[in-house]
């Protein structure tokens, strides 16, 4: 690590202040950890109560968009905590996040419709994209950078619990108690994380970035806010034609892309479409990485569910592993040893990604155990972990502090963008195969569907090693 604290001469610690756990970082560190332990568990629950909410608001047909939702929103949310975070700091973004993201659990959760949950999700990722942001700005500034491996470790390993405790209490209240439990009972956690967090983030990390030879208070980038919301309304768009396959449909899928690739291009560092070297690779890497594993994570409950007979507990518990060996992808790449290799490891990793997903359909076949879902699952958290975190590495490394925010929002918009997409594909080719016709997601229906399954798994495992790819474009020449 010699070379990355040469490069970082100008922040880096005293010995002294050893790691992310000692006295100088101890509070901001299990404050933003925490705030990353109640999304996760939000996450994890959400996907656990989902087939039942669909169930019962007669929204089988919309499933994907109940997550994608969260996903179109989050991307103006995105661009606007970039904004914000470069010009005034983390601190107001960060805030105004949580609290959007606890009234969209509670508008889903008092849902009477499945638009009006859908609604409720879309508030809920608007916050999801603020928090998210912020965090990373927080992390740029508050950590030197040969701690910011550690960090993000610590993060995915915040998965690790909610990602085994989640599925189980997130199944047992919507057995007994119901699924809206599930999202009206999350708010009220994220009341001790902020205040943890907030008096280190106001000291550490206050205050706006300025570029070397400018005065004054920044403004903000209305161009690209403009862009942001071309962008969620031009994804929502396509969404809203992707759940529709009437001809009809053609008219907001044309004026989704009207608004969103122009956005896209605007938005998202040159070079991004084609995989050019550096950031541009770093960045598409990202919404490969996670818009496949997630659209296909987002099936798996129905899947077993509807297919295999599993109740909501037991379905969400086969993806229960995946927490654990996330996080030790994570800690993997965070080992000083490991550095030399980071690109050949995010390489294995999104191989490993494309295996876990083209593996879990196969379970479609009767006579495969559905363990082999949990077991491909584990190995495929493992590769995510050694991916994720490295790409959030490689952004900050290759980013000047004034441009840490506005290059963090670009990373988690093709994050969120490629979730939203890739769901609305995966929803659309579920729909056309039949699957939105599954009204039983309580048991095994005899009318089961197995082919719009399959075409949801098959084509994002095609794209994951099309990640693998990407990973050997991530060095600059």
């Amino acid at each position: 690590m010699t070379a990355l604290e040469a490069r970082d001469a100008t922040t880096a610690p005293s010995p002294d202040e050893g790691g992310v756990l000692s006295r100088p970082h101890r509070a901001l560190s299990i404050g933003i950890v925490s705030v990353v332990l109640v999304i996760a568990f939000e996450a994890t629950a959400v996907g656990t109560a989902m087939p039942v909410a669909a169930r019962d608001l007669d929204g089988v047909s919309l499933y994907a968009f109940g997550f994608s939702g969260y996903f179109t929103t989050s991307l103006f949310g995105m661009v606007l905590a970039g904004q914000l975070s470069d010009r005034d700091g983390p601190l107001a973004s960060l805030t105004a996040g949580i609290g959007s993201f606890a009234a969209g659990l509670l508008v889903s959760g008092t849902a009477g419709s499945m638009w009006v949950f859908v609604l409720g999700r879309a508030v809920q990722g608007f916050g999801g994209g603020l928090v998210g942001v912020a965090l990373y700005v927080v992390v740029g500034r508050a950590y030197p950078e040969r701690l910011r491996p550690s960090i993000m470790a610590a993060f995915a390993a915040a998965w690790v619990v909610p990602s085994v405790v989640g599925p189980l209490a997130a199944g047992a209240v919507t057995e007994h108690l119901g699924w809206r439990w599930v999202f009206v009972g999350i708010p009220a956690l994220v009341a001790l994380p902020l205040a943890l967090a907030l008096p280190e983030m106001r000291r550490r990390a206050s205050g706006g970035e300025r570029p070397p030879g400018r005065t004054g208070r920044a403004r903000l980038d209305r161009r690209r806010i403009r862009l942001a919301l071309g962008i969620s309304l031009g994804a929502g768009l396509i969404q809203y034609a992707a759940q529709d396959l009437r001809p009809l449909s053609l008219v907001p899928a044309l004026a989704g892309a009207a608004l969103l690739v122009p956005a896209v291009l605007a938005l998202l560092p040159r070079g991004t479409c084609r995989a050019a070297r550096g950031l541009p690779s770093v960045v598409l890497l990202r919404g490969v990485a996670d818009g496949t594993f997630i659209a296909a994570e987002s099936f798996v409950p129905l899947m077993l569910v509807t297919q295999r007979g599993l109740s909501p507990t037991l379905a969400g518990l086969s993806l229960a592993a995946g927490g654990g060996s996330w996080a030790l992808g994570s800690y993997v790449q965070s080992r000083p040893r490991t550095e030399p290799y980071r690109e050949r490891l995010m390489f294995l990793g999104m191989v490993l990604v494309a295996a876990a997903i083209g593996t879990a359909p196969t379970v479609l076949i009767h006579a495969v155990p559905v363990w082999v879902v949990a077991v491909a699952w584990g190995f495929g958290c493992f590769g995510m972990g050694l991916v994720v975190a490295s790409t959030s590495v490689l952004m900050l490394r290759l980013s000047p502090p004034a441009e840490a925010g506005a290059n963090s929002a670009s990373l988690q918009i093709s994050d969120a963008l490629s979730n939203a997409l890739l769901l609305a594909a995966g929803g659309a080719a579920f729909a056309a195969l039949g699957g939105g016709s599954i009204t039983d997601v309580t048991a095994s229906a005899d009318g089961s569907h197995p082919a719009a399954f399959a075409a949801v798994f098959l084509p994002m495992a095609a794209l994951a090693l099309l990640g693998a790819w990407v990973t050997t474009r991530l060095r600059e020449r």
